[in-house]
């Protein structure tokens, strides 16, 4: 288990860049089956009201510090890692490894074939054992504090069965956040073949050029929620959360 300090509830892990990465690399090698997570702020308040979710976060085998809100507002120093890079990250180490890896999500073809012909390009020797665009989910009340999710069982089942044969080790997840976490937390005890599992949000369409992330300088003094702000508009309702609620539950209400 990784070093962490806990952020409304959820660990959130201490370990720099170089550690983290290290610590995949040995996750890979020790055997069983692991999960990476990336909480950001808007995912950690929603996980404190979500007790399902703030479960699923903490069963994780590591959970990178995917926020400069988060890092701010800790008590103790943490490394921001990015999904996206970190998910880069992941497929360098196994390209090394010689693990095969796999894309569920992000509900397009073309993102997805975008994604993995620029995966060619930087990992050439990356083992791609398959891709599926994904089913849909939906998370549904169950109870004052648990959100659970919803799926076509059938559909599902097919999807696992794609990703058995495929022999895939690893496993890259994009339903977006709440969704892809919960799903891994479920369906991996039915995928043997896998030995990692990570959630990654955006990264395909990120990867596929179909979303432009901002400026590394925005994203380097973290203004990269005002980016989002400026160039996704529609995203205001997210972005108060992760910036205005986060800040207000971490001063005022975090025990």
């Amino acid at each position: 288990m990784f070093d962490s300090v806990k952020i409304l509830g959820v660990k959130i892990s201490k370990l720099d860049l170089g550690s983290s990465r290290l610590f995949v690399s040995n996750l890979l090698s020790v055997g069983g089956q692991h999960k990476i997570f990336t909480p950001n702020p808007e995912m950690l308040v929603d996980a404190r009201k979500d007790s399902y979710f703030r479960r699923v976060l903490n069963s994780a085998d590591l959970n990178i510090c995917d926020g400069h809100g988060i890092k701010f507002l800790a008590k103790e120093h943490l490394t921001i890692i990015h999904g996206v890079d970190f998910m880069l990250d992941v497929c360098k180490i196994a390209e090394q490894k010689k693990c095969s890896v796999y894309f569920l999500g992000s509900g397009s073809n073309e993102v997805l074939k975008k994604m993995k012909n620029r995966l060619k390009l930087e990992f050439p020797e990356l083992k791609i054992a398959g891709s599926d665009v994904g089913l849909k989910v939906e998370v549904q009340k169950e109870g004052a504090r648990k959100m659970m999710l919803k799926y076509d069982e059938k559909e599902n089942e097919e999807i696992l069965q794609k990703i058995k044969t495929s022999k895939a080790q690893i496993v890259f997840v994009a339903f977006g956040h709440n969704k892809q976490e919960k799903w891994i937390y479920e369906n991996l005890p039915k995928l043997s073949n896998v030995k990692l599992f990570m959630g990654v949000g955006g990264s395909f369409d990120f990867l596929s050029g179909k979303v432009k992330r901002a400026p590394k300088i925005m994203r380097k003094i973290g203004l990269e929620w005002l980016y989002r702000l400026v160039t996704q508009p529609k995203r205001f309702a997210r972005i108060f959360k992760a910036t205005i609620t986060f800040s207000f539950l971490k001063v005022f209400k975090s025990s």
